[in-house]
């Protein structure tokens, strides 16, 4: 029970909060390019998620046995981390990009920041720094250029909705994420990580029905930019960075950074997304999606350089945004956590391999 003020500790806990945020928003980014060569090679978009999520969700099993009780202590929290962090945001953005164009799917999808802003103003009420709510306009201005949302704009009115459900279902990454680190029986971010990709997998092995799947271009090669390596070395690096190390440090830092700040730190990873696909596929950055890519940066900076509006806030306004740190078991209470998403997962863009948390 005993706690540290939280004054000395603020400063070093909300960079390391950042860093976090930011090698998720890394680790997400990378999916799109890992997974497309793989497609390429004859697997579906959706048995590459499948394999995605499930390689994760065995990969930790170990840690999910070892917080077992975390099933009985939040058994509804987990799930609903499951189903809309890991399931719900990737069958809703591949069924959005089979009806609209994938840059516009996308920007709807990072759409998720300003409504989870408004979540947490008007749902959750709690106050909101300017410096977030300014820095994800500017985001999500720089994302329309990132993803050129002009090239074949088009309207599908359920297409449209399938993006906003991925949209909410990324809110829902942030909100469960800090959710779990708080109230009487908190969780563990680890155990989060790892049931919620654990559930995932079941639900989306209901809906891709993997064993219907022809697996044999996993055992031969692909082609990356023009140089051959073996299928298995991207699944392996989709599986084990831009999925666990993605959820986990994404969960992880839930404890240190205020979801809307977690959430302009994520829109990052359509960013790392276009550069990995120009860097690693060879496919062409134009100046637009460098613009793009600079205010994305440039909200992203505004987002997190500003004071926690909890800071200021009146006792009974917020929570004081302590942690006890993301090596326990989660008994200190993080205030407003970060969450972010993507994310569930994500898959590929098809058109140029960027993806979001859904991909």
């Amino acid at each position: 029970m005993h706690r540290s003020s939280a004054s000395p500790t603020l400063p070093s806990g909300r960079t390391l909060g950042l860093g976090l945020a930011l090698v998720s928003a890394v680790a997400f980014g990378g999916s799109g390019t890992a997974a497309k060569p793989l497609i390429e090679a004859g697997l579906s978009p959706l048995h590459v998620v499948w394999l995605r999520v499930t390689g994760a969700a065995v990969a930790l099993l170990p840690i999910a046995y070892r917080h077992r009780h975390a099933v009985l202590r939040r058994p509804g929290l987990l799930l609903g981390f499951g189903l809309l962090a890991v399931a719900g945001v990737q069958a809703c953005y591949f069924a959005a990009i089979s009806r609209i164009p994938v840059g516009v799917a996308l920007l709807i999808e990072y759409l998720g920041p300003p409504l989870l802003i408004g979540y947490v103003k008007f749902v959750q009420r709690k106050p909101i720094t300017r410096g977030a709510a300014i820095g994800a306009g500017v985001a999500v201005a720089g994302l329309a250029c990132v993803v050129e949302v002009w090239n074949g704009l088009s309207f599908d009115a359920l297409g449209v909705l399938f993006a906003l459900g991925a949209a909410f279902c990324q809110v829902g990454y942030f909100v469960l994420a800090d959710a779990g680190r708080r109230g009487e029986r908190p969780v563990d971010p680890l155990a989060v990580s790892a049931f919620g990709l654990l559930i995932g997998a079941v639900l989306l092995t209901a809906l891709t029905r993997p064993w219907q799947a022809d697996w044999s271009p996993l055992g031969g090669s692909v082609v990356m930019n023009g140089h051959t390596l073996p299928a298995f070395l991207p699944a392996v690096w989709m599986v084990l960075i831009a999925t666990v190390l993605a959820y986990v440090t994404g969960v992880i830092s839930v404890g240190y950074l205020s979801p809307p700040i977690a959430g302009v730190v994520a829109n990052l990873e359509a960013v790392v997304a276009t550069v990995t696909a120009w860097v690693l596929l060879g496919e062409h950055l134009g100046p637009p999606q460098i613009a793009g890519g600079l205010l994305v940066l440039t909200g992203a900076f505004a987002a997190q350089s500003s004071k926690p509006a909890e800071a200021g806030a009146a006792p009974g306004a917020g929570t004081a945004e302590v942690d006890a740190g993301p090596g326990t078991d989660g008994s200190g209470t993080a205030g407003l956590g970060n969450a972010d998403r993507v994310a569930a997962e994500r898959g590929v863009s098809g058109r140029s391999s960027r993806t979001s948390r859904g991909d």
